[in-house]
């Protein structure tokens, strides 16, 4: 594996995150102001919906597109560097052009979701300089983008993203071992990652075997999971079992709470489900693996109905107790079949 050029892929990010008028702007800075307050109220009420812990108060700020792909680019550097240096010994000599190519590669996926990222918690992945930092993060273009495309009142509409965000804090931080069990999982993406000789004919026989369907050997996953080896989709699906637990398990927190609250909750869901599915960026989602976590929303928000609906809200709790309680992929599809595995 060539070492990514990652400054490649920041200017590759910038060209691609295009621009918002009122990005940089009282608008902006005004929305820094109120962000703490709407964040502060969310958890609250997460914490008396979920009866997860939230301690102390996160660092909350209102980011640029291009600070939102800068805090992912440190992220990525810390995440990949083990893989780079492993891979990078078995392939002595690194090829810049190389680099480069894979870091225009990152780049272009990295523009293109700072256009649609609208919040997001960071205690989940380290980065250059920190890997606890407890932090809750808006991308203030794409809100004001949002609120005024559709015209949302912007105290609800920031006060409803601050529910999601705080939905994951609550799971990273009233779960004690959830982070440390997602890192594990990359370290083990990272220990079962090697050079495959004649990938690239078993990438073309699968081909064959799937009657030509690229969709279908492309999957939800997408690139990521059709370059993974047999080992390495074992862990993919473990992570995408956990993801769709806890984009679901969000997903319902945040809807259920702004029905509460929020008169108009009805009409944003509405639109960010439509949003999600435009036909417009599908392909390139599939393409990227975007499209898995597309899926993990509606996935798990159907587990934790399911679950609620079968036996109670609490029982959920049963999947908070360790990482041997958690759903496997093939459970989020089948809830019943968790609750015999968990409480039998």
């Amino acid at each position: 594996m060539t070492s990514i050029d990652w400054a490649t892929a920041a200017s590759v990010a910038r060209k691609f995150s295009g621009e918002y008028p009122l990005a940089d702007t009282y608008h902006e800075r005004k929305f820094a102001l109120q962000a703490p307050g709407y964040v502060m109220r969310a958890s609250d009420l997460v914490a008396t919906e979920t009866g997860l812990e939230l301690p102390g108060s996160p660092v909350v700020d209102v980011i640029s597109r291009d600070d939102w792909v800068a805090t992912n680019i440190a992220s990525f550097t810390a995440l990949l560097a083990p893989l780079e240096e492993k891979l990078g010994k078995s392939e002595p000599g690194s090829r810049s052009i190389s680099g480069r190519v894979m870091g225009a590669e990152l780049g272009a996926v990295l523009g293109f979701m700072s256009k649609r990222v609208l919040g997001q918690y960071e205690l989940v992945l380290p980065t250059g300089d920190s890997d606890t930092g407890d932090t809750v993060l808006f991308v203030g273009a794409n809100i004001l983008s949002m609120e005024r495309q559709h015209e949302f009142r912007p105290s609800h509409f920031r006060f409803w993203v601050a529910l999601h965000e705080c939905a994951h804090r609550a799971q990273f931080t009233g779960v004690p071992w959830l982070r440390g069990y997602f890192l594990s999982l990359v370290e083990e993406l990272v220990d079962s990652s090697k050079t495959e000789k004649g990938r690239l004919s078993r990438l073309a026989s699968e081909l064959v075997a799937n009657g030509g369907d690229q969709d279908d050997l492309l999957g939800d996953a997408g690139l990521l999971g059709l370059f993974a080896s047999p080992e390495q989709r074992d862990v993919l699906d473990k992570v995408q079992a956990l993801m769709s637990l806890l984009e679901g398990h969000g997903h319902v927190v945040m809807d259920r709470i702004g029905e509460r609250e929020i008169v108009d909750v009805g009409r944003m869901s509405q639109v960010l489900k439509a949003r999600r599915k435009d036909p417009k960026s599908a392909a390139f989602m599939k393409l990227i693996g975007i499209e898995m976590k597309m899926k993990q929303y509606e996935m798990g928000a159907k587990f934790i109905t399911d679950v609620e609906s079968r036996a109670s809200w609490e029982a959920l709790s049963m999947a908070w107790e360790s990482p041997q309680a958690l759903p496997t992929l093939s459970e989020i599809s089948d809830a019943q079949s968790w609750l015999d595995r968990v409480s039998g």
